[in-house]
């Protein structure tokens, strides 16, 4: 056997043993090096006297190990992977081969059969440095909730959107598809979550524009200093829940690696299944996937308590859309292109001019709501006609202009330019100056206007009176 085919240890002996045949080292001084007994080291020196270099190899050097897997069994395993499973991951594929097909082997066995046959290759990721963060220590104190678009069913149907919530804790899972990722559907999936759990402390998500607000901020904003919400921003601020945006994909890694194992199992298991459609795939996930799965990767947390809080009776009214509406003279609301009239019996109120919320549902039902009070009201087939209002912008009565025949106009008064250029073309029939209301003396707009038409002298203004008292400077 050749020299190349040691181990590292066994070329390390050579060099111990030479010095004991040239009489450097003694079998006792050599036991310690060998990491031997001295009756250990005398059998390694008479094998090696004996055989040479070969001598010190390992006798079981390629020999089948005692628990090694029959042979049958692992071409049965093979056939079995390529028939059924030829895309699976070893760890995978091994829970499938015991669980489906009765065929146990360890998925670190099964990793070096594909490797040995080429049926599966290592991938090896670039790395960029992340820094740790430490789970929390609680059930419900952060809850990460994200979208996963995926094509879950292979073609089968159209791509659609699994919305998944982990717990950062225990990595308890809730998963839901739907066609697209909504607001309806964040407000569906964080629904389930409470209904199992209750409103957790905070929620962890994404800068995507369901959850953060990209306009400006409102004058009343700023004045406020408040930023400007979504919607599910703003039910999450009425339930009290805490709304985290992450600044990278990495900074909630929780729910971003468990799409990835969502897209690796979740969609084979879907495959199996034969399950093609929405609603049938999510029945599959609450009566048999979610609890296998929580079985079997959830974790303890580090403090047994759960600081979810009770869910409120109207949970279902808060997760809706709002929008800000003000009253008209009429008593009516218009928004989104649709009017409503509010009933008599909130005169009381005095809503004219006062700002009421009107919110819609998830379920289609529309309601309108006076600082918590739900009013009553009726749709209107279309739009009437704005009631014009009676006062001006800066609140002020307007005043109506003087008509044709009004005494003012018919003495020049609040006449303008009409007048005196009527008053030019006849050059001639002004019977006296024009005469202010209440009998004040004439204008001197209508002064000079005599002067330039000739029909009166210039009349002389007596002195300006001198506020300095005579004989002093």
């Amino acid at each position: 056997m050749e020299t190349l085919t040691m181990s590292r240890k066994e070329r390390e002996r050579i060099t111990i043993m030479i010095g004991i045949q040239e009489d450097k080292l003694s079998l006792v001084a050599a036991a310690p090096l060998l990491g031997l007994s001295y009756r250990q080291t005398q059998r390694v020196w008479q094998r090696y006297q004996s055989e040479g270099d070969a001598g010190l190899i390992h006798r079981l050097r390629g020999r089948p190990g005692p628990r090694r897997k029959p042979a049958k069994l692992r071409a049965r395993v093979l056939a079995r992977y390529r028939q059924r499973y030829p895309d699976f991951g070893p760890t995978l594929a091994a829970e499938y081969l015991a669980g489906q097909d009765g065929l146990t082997v360890d998925h670190e066995t099964l990793r070096r059969w594909l490797l040995a046959e080429g049926m599966h290759t290592v991938r090896r990721r670039r790395q960029q440095h992340r820094q740790w963060r430490e789970r929390k220590s609680c059930l419900g104190q952060l809850v990460q909730l994200d979208g996963s678009h995926h094509d879950w069913f292979e073609g089968r149907r159209e791509p659609c959107v699994l919305m998944v919530m982990v717990d950062d804790a225990t990595s308890r899972l809730r998963a839901r598809f739907f066609e697209e990722e909504t607001t309806q559907a964040s407000y569906d999936t964080f629904e389930k979550w409470t209904h199992r759990h209750g409103l957790p402390r905070g929620l962890y998500v994404d800068r995507d524009s369901i959850y953060r607000c990209e306009s400006a901020p409102s004058v009343a904003d700023q004045l406020a200093g408040k930023e400007p919400q979504t919607q599910f921003g703003r039910a999450m601020e009425q339930l009290g829940v805490e709304i985290i945006l992450a600044r990278s994909p990495q900074a909630k890694g929780r729910v971003e690696r468990m799409n990835g194992v969502l897209q690796d199992r979740l969609v084979k298991a879907l495959r199996l299944e034969k399950i093609n459609d929405l609603a049938e795939a999510n029945r599959y996930l609450d009566k048999t996937y979610l609890p296998a799965f929580d079985r079997q990767f959830a974790k303890e947390p580090a403090q047994a308590g759960d600081v979810h809080r009770p869910v409120p009776p109207n949970l279902d009214e808060i997760l809706s859309w709002e929008e800000e509406r003000v009253v008209q003279r009429d008593w009516t609301v218009a928004c989104g292109g649709r009017c409503y009239q509010l009933d008599r019996a909130h005169e009381p109120l005095s809503l004219v001019r006062r700002k009421v919320i009107v919110r819609r549902l998830r379920d289609g039902r529309e309601q309108l709501v006076y600082r918590g009070q739900k009013l009553q009201w009726r749709l209107l087939p279309e739009r009437p006609p704005r009631v014009a209002p009676a006062t001006g912008a800066t609140g002020r009565q307007r005043m109506a202009k003087p008509a044709a025949g009004h005494p003012w106009r018919r003495f020049g008064v609040a006449a303008g330019r009409k007048y005196w250029r009527s008053k030019e073309s006849k050059s001639s029939g002004i019977t006296g100056a024009p005469i202010r209301a209440g009998g004040a003396g004439p204008l001197r707009s209508g002064d000079r206007r005599r002067r330039e038409l000739g029909l009166e002298s210039r009349r002389r203004r007596p002195p300006a009176r001198s506020n300095r008292r005579r004989g002093h400077a």
